[in-house]
């Protein structure tokens, strides 16, 4: 048998303790399935003495994560510490150039500097690994890189964020309004310290950078997704998309075009029969469209200890297996620089206004939508409220340089008693 494979663990919350948990019961399973001992030498967080729920005794500690990465008794260096800049960007810049392997769950880090550091592990001849990085539990950086390896991907998309798809259905299961249930997600600790980085939908975005550069091979490129949050998804919204057959997810989309490579992260529409409409709660989703394989869909639990961690110890196993590959699929010097393209393929798209209850209002509203090359494919007018009247509209495909001419134009209308709201309807 080979020697053992050494880790040092940088970071002790949650998903560190599981990788922890996970060594502990399953050595037997591990050894029969990698050929080796996988075990623990040494350790580093922030808190020594905090009681995290299992003794670390036996593990040297290390206060300084960077000391932890260059030991020579460490054969991997395994980041959970977070944060794209800091402890976590200089520690593993260490490792890799003390010629260590590397596994990270830390989604940021890779979409702000991912091809950085995999131009820097080529050169010392080390591995990065992140299947953790994306989606929690569900192997989809193992699917692409290496079940769909044969495949020209022609469109990644999914709901990456299990916080916002809670708080989304949520709202529609308990008819709460937003703040209500942000609150309570709050309250129960499914979001990040700084919130923003879950409804603002810089989370799922990172993830959806990630998969991007994977999928089409591409260099990482965050700054050039479109990002739009679910601050704006109203209780009203929910239930008139359920009303005409939808669900609204905050939806991760990316696909090459002509004009480069398309990255949105934004609330869609999308049909409630569809794998996507169905998924409730903080389950993950990841849709994959191949030349080959047709479509796929992978489902499952995006966070938590168990998941997080055993999406870890894929990639520790394979390293202790001896499997190596390209950080994104394929060497860093292959890696495509796209520009950032816009979505302009034509959808059709969701309205909903409220209008003054005077003659002629909607009549107003068809032309100015007309005028911009926009047809209705359903509409439908709800009861009064006050002075106002609520109308949604269905329009058939159209691009979103047509729709935005007409949302500016109906601005000057006079017939509108609040802004608009307008959503793309996804094709699933």
């Amino acid at each position: 048998m080979s020697a053992p494979l050494r880790l040092g663990i940088a970071g002790l919350g949650t998903v560190g303790i599981g990788v922890v948990r996970i060594i502990r019961q399953q050595a037997a399973l591990l050894r029969q399935r990698t050929g080796r001992d996988i075990v623990i030498t040494a350790v580093s967080a922030r808190d020594r003495a905090k009681d995290r729920g299992l003794s670390l005794t036996g593990y040297d500690w290390e206060d300084d994560a960077v000391a932890l990465a260059t030991r020579s008794d460490v054969d991997v260096f395994v980041e959970l510490v977070g944060g794209h800049e800091g402890t976590a960007k200089d520690a593993v810049e260490a490792a890799i150039t003390a010629g260590k392997q590397v596994v990270t769950a830390n989604k940021a880090l890779l979409a702000m500097h991912g091809h950085v550091l995999a131009e820097a592990a080529e050169a010392a001849g080390s591995t990065l690994r992140y299947e953790a990085a994306v989606a929690g539990g569900i192997p989809v950086i193992k699917t692409l890189s290496e079940g769909l390896a044969a495949n020209e991907v022609t469109r990644v998309m999914g709901v990456m964020n299990g916080s916002c798809n809670y708080i989304l259905t949520r709202m529609e299961s308990a008819g709460l309004t937003y703040e209500e249930v942000f609150a309570e997600a709050d309250g129960l600790g499914y979001l990040e310290a700084d919130p923003q980085l879950d409804v603002g939908g810089i989370d799922a975005a990172h993830k959806l950078a990630i998969l991007s550069s994977l999928a089409f091979g591409t260099v990482v490129d965050f700054d050039g997704i479109t990002l739009e949050g679910i601050e704006r998804v109203s209780i009203e919204d929910i239930r008139a998309a359920a009303d005409m057959g939808y669900k609204i997810k905050l939806l991760g989309v990316a696909q090459k075009t002509g004009r480069g490579l398309e990255q949105r992260m934004q609330p869609c529409l999308v049909p409630d029969t569809s794998p996507l409409g169905q998924l409730d709660g903080g389950t993950n989703m990841v849709v994959l469209d191949g030349d080959a394989v047709g479509q796929i869909v992978l489902r499952g639990p995006g966070a938590g200890e168990g998941p997080t961690a055993s999406a870890v110890m894929a990639d520790v196993c394979d390293i202790a297996r001896g499997v190596t590959g390209p950080v994104f699929g394929m060497p860093v010097n292959a890696l495509t620089r796209m520009p950032a393209a816009h979505a302009e393929l034509p959808a059709p798209y969701y309205l909903r206004m409220s209008l003054e209850d005077k003659p002629g209002a909607l009549a107003k509203i068809a032309t100015v939508l007309g005028e911009a090359g926009v047809s209705i494919d359903r509409m439908r007018q709800y009861g009064h409220e006050d002075t106002a009247a609520p109308v949604l509209i269905v329009t058939h495909k159209t691009t979103p340089d047509a729709l935005s001419t007409a949302m500016d134009a109906m601005a000057g209308t006079g017939v509108l008693s609040a802004d608009p709201v307008a959503l793309r309807i996804e094709a699933v």
